[in-house]
């Protein structure tokens, strides 16, 4: 566990900014009529969230040759599953919010898009740890 922290310690502060944002009561704004704005908004939070865990991914195991798979399942999988659990508490724990599938797949992608520009980076020419 302690690995852990060591090696994703800014991983870790982005899902507990993550777990905050999705529980506090959040202050009425007129932000909120902006149309689609909560959609990008869970797709940043994803996106930033998963992103880090490939950038640290990838510097944890530049020297040792971890499978990529690992990456996939840590920084895909993971956080994916995590916004569905996320999105159930949101819906049946809460009642100032409610779980909603649109944000769940704004969530997914948000991920998926981290995902597919963390591999991106390892088939660079100066990511030399993967090939």
């Amino acid at each position: 566990m302690i690995r852990h922290i060591k090696t994703y310690p800014i991983s870790i502060c982005i899902i507990l900014a993550v777990i905050y944002l999705s529980f506090f009561k959040p202050p009425q704004t007129d932000i909120g009529s902006i149309p689609g704005m909560d959609k990008v908004v869970h797709v940043c939070m994803y996106f930033g969230l998963s992103g880090m865990l490939w950038l640290e991914f990838i510097r944890a195991h530049r020297k040792t040759h971890a499978p990529l798979w690992h990456a996939w399942i840590g920084a895909w999988l993971c956080p994916t599953l995590f916004s569905g659990a996320i999105e159930l508490l949101q819906e049946y724990c809460t009642t100032y919010r409610g779980g909603d599938w649109l944000d769940f797949a704004a969530n997914a992608t948000g991920a998926l898009l981290a995902s597919l520009a963390g591999r991106y980076v390892l088939t660079c020419k100066w990511v030399k740890s993967y090939k």
